[in-house]
């Protein structure tokens, strides 16, 4: 659990909370307002936190949700960040950070050796975020091959473990 002096935690819990449900649902419909679209509501499924190498976080101030963020294995040594979200109202507190920081954190505990995650051309914000944070821009992968809206990033967590591609 991450700590701050706004009475800020980030804790790991289940995506299927009333609180991480809402969450979700709060990112898609924003998605959705940028995107045109159900803000990609169809590809998330709130049990793949739920599996083995994956995990939940729900940030709080106060104890009143506020953001969340989860990883899910990709393939051997590599995890995807996903569902990165911090409510409007919230936002520019580093709250995003704090929770990339217990993603990271909980990565590297489970034997991560390199994230990749996937942010859309319209959200300028996740972009600034990533690159502050040491991920570089790499190739589009998986369900986001081909689609012109998505901008990939990947950062090693372990020194030497290899060059972003």
């Amino acid at each position: 659990m991450a700590t701050d002096s706004d009475n800020l935690t980030v804790t790991r819990e289940s995506p299927s909370s009333r609180d991480g449900l809402t969450l979700i649902e709060q990112l898609s419909a924003e998605l959705g307002e940028r995107y045109g679209d159900d803000g990609g509501a169809n590809s998330y499924n709130p049990h793949d936190p739920l599996a083995s190498g994956a995990a939940f976080f729900v940030a709080r101030i106060e104890g009143h949700p506020v953001g969340c963020g989860a990883i899910r294995p990709l393939e051997p040594g590599v995890g995807e960040v996903k569902r990165m979200f911090v409510r409007p109202e919230a936002r520019g507190r580093g709250i995003s950070r704090l929770i990339l920081h217990e993603v990271e954190t909980t990565a590297l505990a489970m034997g991560y050796r390199r994230l990749r995650l996937e942010t859309g051309i319209k959200q300028p914000e996740a972009i600034a975020l990533y690159e502050s944070a040491g991920y570089q821009r790499s190739n589009c992968y998986g369900y986001y091959l081909d689609d012109p809206r998505s901008v990939c990033f990947e950062k090693n967590l372990v020194p030497g473990s290899g060059a972003v591609p």
